[in-house]
């Protein structure tokens, strides 16, 4: 597509998107900006500011077309909480402060030469976001002015980061997203992550033992061969304006934002891995939303789960053979290809009838034009969700949850790892073994599952 072609359709989105309410936005000159990074941000005065001094460790040269957009947020009382919004409201000063080039009494101190910033404030009073929305319409509204900017400065191809307010980056983090993306080809994609590992043990604990479930997780779809093996975080997200626009834009979900947008992103044009350079999410605590790592770890510390189970590794296998019958099936009936699910497990066959597959499949073959568009087509009715929920299924009916260790373990093995360095006995009660598994975990993924 051409470049004014894509810069239309941009328009035209943003069009579509003025019906949303508009929060004004501060900031300092947008001249030659080329990329834009969106942190929303409820309640994070005591880690925002690490995360803003990271981005204003990278180089002189990226950070120079960088825009950087904090979202300050929360919904009104009594749906926040009031130390949330006079968090907000310190932090809005500090911001306002940089912007206007002042070094305000943050710790750490950010050098407003550094950074070029710009605020949006979804907090104070009549500026609140609406009580059944969250991090999704926070993200919306910095990731909706990011490509604004960016269009306005005629950018068809600029990136739109997402970030958190308590990750941090290193220090080649814009370099290296940005030499990703000047290759050919790419679309969307996500940044390695490695938790920041707190010295407290017990969080400390929680943490490896969830990041080690996240990796044995994506390890399980990648080697099923689903198109959707890649973390769901939403620190770790990068896109393309062309791409921000042909899924969309972002959800205004309160959670699983992340998921969903990246499913968007994996349907129009796939989601790729930058795996040079790394994001470092928190580890903390959380009760803002009801899953993710903060909600983990708040599980783990209350002793309402300790997370040494996880999805039995045959629920993997199981998608696997399914998705290897269809593709080498396309031309088949759904009844043919029902028969064939039900020989891999009965409970497949059960969960395919529940979605009317029977119903589904012969629509997908009369409007795809050749074998791959019906794949493709596929692959956007059985998503990202519906992978998930099939593996539910098998938990549910037919898999219970398995050991932790045992099973990333088993993955490993499926891509041809002898994990010598360390072993399953006595692990559950040994951090330092779990550590070493994670770092094993963690090359594997960044290796592309090799």
């Amino acid at each position: 597509m051409s470049r004014e072609r894509t810069l239309d359709r941009a328009r035209r989105f943003l069009g579509k998107r003025a019906g949303f309410r508009q929060n004004q936005m501060v900031s300092g000159s947008l001249s030659g900006i080329r990329q834009v990074v969106v942190i929303p941000v409820l309640a994070e005065e005591d880690r925002l500011f690490h995360t803003l001094a990271s981005l204003g460790r990278n180089g002189a040269q990226e950070r120079a077309h960088t825009l950087v957009i904090c979202v300050v947020n929360n919904r009104a009382e009594p749906h926040a909480r009031p130390g949330q919004v006079e968090d907000n409201q310190r932090t809005l000063g500090h911001l306002d402060a940089l912007v206007h080039g002042r070094i305000p009494a943050t710790d750490p101190r950010v050098d407003p030469e550094f950074l070029r910033l710009a605020y949006v404030d979804a907090s104070s009073p009549g500026c609140e976001i609406g009580p059944e929305m969250g991090v999704g319409e926070a993200r919306r509204i910095g990731l909706d002015r990011g490509l604004a900017i960016l269009t306005a400065n005629s950018v068809d191809k600029g990136l739109l980061f997402c970030l958190d307010a308590d990750t941090i980056v290193e220090d080649d983090y814009l370099r290296e997203v940005r030499g990703h993306f000047d290759a050919a080809g790419r679309w969307s994609a996500v940044v390695g992550y490695a938790h920041c590992l707190p010295a407290n043990p017990s969080r400390r604990a929680a943490i490896v033992r969830y990041e080690i479930f996240l990796r044995y997780h994506e390890l399980g779809l990648r080697s099923a061969g689903s198109p959707y093996a890649y973390p769901t975080i939403g620190s770790t997200i990068v896109t393309r304006c062309d791409a921000y626009v042909a899924c969309g834009g972002m959800n205004r979900r309160q959670a699983g934002e992340d998921f969903y947008f990246l499913q968007q992103l994996a349907k129009t044009g796939g989601v790729s891995r930058v795996d040079s350079t790394t994001v470092h999410p928190s580890a903390r605590s959380s009760d803002r939303v009801p899953f993710g790592t903060g909600a983990s770890i708040g599980r783990h510390l209350s002793g309402e789960a300790d997370g040494s189970t996880t999805y039995h590794p045959e629920s993997y296998r199981i998608l696997c053979d399914w998705l290897n019958l269809i593709c080498c099936g396309l031309e088949n009936d759904a009844a043919d290809l029902l028969h064939g699910a039900d020989e891999i497990s009965s409970r497949l066959g059960e969960f395919l009838r529940l979605r009317r597959f029977d119903d589904i499949w012969p629509r997908l073959q009369r409007n795809a034009p050749h074998s791959e568009g019906l794949e493709a087509q596929f692959h956007r009715w059985f998503d990202g969700f519906k992978t998930l929920k099939l593996i539910h299924y098998l938990r549910d009916h037919q898999l219970p949850l398995a050991p932790l260790s045992e099973s990333a373990f088993e993955i490993l093995e499926r891509f041809g790892s002898s994990h010598s360095e360390v072993s399953a006995e006595g692990m559950a009660d040994s951090l330092e073994a779990q550590e070493t598994l994670l770092c094993l975990l963690r090359k594997h993924c960044a290796a592309g599952g090799s």
